[in-house]
């Protein structure tokens, strides 16, 4: 199941980085179809966020397809993003990358501006 974490600091709304982290979970193969989303109960004990915030991001990978909302039981993964799998050699390459740049001195924030900066670069012009 996915642990919601919250970075209240981001700018980004709280909703949206819910539907971003599940669409990550969803790409990576953390989550497939069929597999209960953490209940809006739940996710506010772990985050201390208003229900009605998960419900909007729910709603949201409900209306994009990637959900489904069954009265009584729960949310449920209905489909994948997935064409890069957690175990694909790509990650180790980064994790040793990530590893390097931490040695090399820079923090979280130096190493996303990087990536972006190299995800613009090489993918410009993608919906991707």
């Amino acid at each position: 199941m996915v642990e919601y974490r919250i970075d209240r600091r981001s700018g980004v709304a709280t909703y949206l980085q819910i539907v971003q982290q599940t669409k990550q979970a969803l790409r990576m193969g953390f989550l497939e179809p069929g597999d209960r989303l953490p209940t809006a109960r739940e996710v506010v004990e772990a985050t201390a966020i208003n229900p009605n915030t998960v419900l909007k991001a729910y709603r949201e990978l409900e209306r994009e397809g990637l959900v489904e909302a069954r009265r009584g039981l729960g949310t449920f993964v209905r489909a994948t993003l997935g064409t890069g799998p957690a175990d694909s050699p790509l990650r180790g390459e980064l994790a040793d990358w990530a590893r390097r740049a931490r040695t090399a001195g820079l923090d979280r924030e130096d190493v996303a501006a990087l990536f972006t900066s190299v995800l613009k670069e090489h993918f410009e012009g993608d919906d991707a």
